[in-house]
């Protein structure tokens, strides 16, 4: 295993799908722990801020108004759990307010170095298309 990834306050709020002052306004009430690094900056540990992410989209509620859009297909999120059996793996990434489960080979999942709090984009192909607008 690496160490373990951290993230700015930036990229904290662009995984979550919220403004970078949003995130700092979290982060200012403790709703989310930072350290600094030598450069003085604020981060984010990259397993509290996974399972920050997994507490935020079970609330459904933000600060800030989700826009309308029809969602592409690369989800860039935050890795929230791994579960590894003999040949088969699940991950889960949380992107914003989306969970997405894929289930791949153990092998993949080495190859790539994949660990909670590790920053992934999920992509989807499918041939069916849904719209919603609320």
């Amino acid at each position: 295993m690496t160490g373990m990834q951290s993230y700015t306050i930036g990229q904290a709020a662009r995984l979550l799908g919220v403004s970078p002052d949003t995130a700092r306004r979290w982060a200012d009430a403790g709703r989310v722990a930072t350290h600094r690094d030598e450069g003085g900056r604020r981060l984010i540990d990259g397993r509290a801020l996974a399972a920050f992410s997994v507490e935020l989209a079970k609330s459904g509620t933000t600060d800030e108004e989700t826009p309308y859009t029809s969602v592409r297909n690369a989800f860039p999120g935050i890795v929230t759990a791994i579960k590894l059996g003999d040949v088969a793996a699940q991950v889960e990434i949380q992107a914003g307010p989306h969970r997405l489960v894929s289930l791949l080979t153990r092998e993949a999942v080495e190859e790539l170095g994949l660990e909670i709090g590790m920053e992934a984009t999920a992509r989807v192909k499918s041939t069916n298309v849904h719209i919603d607008r609320t």
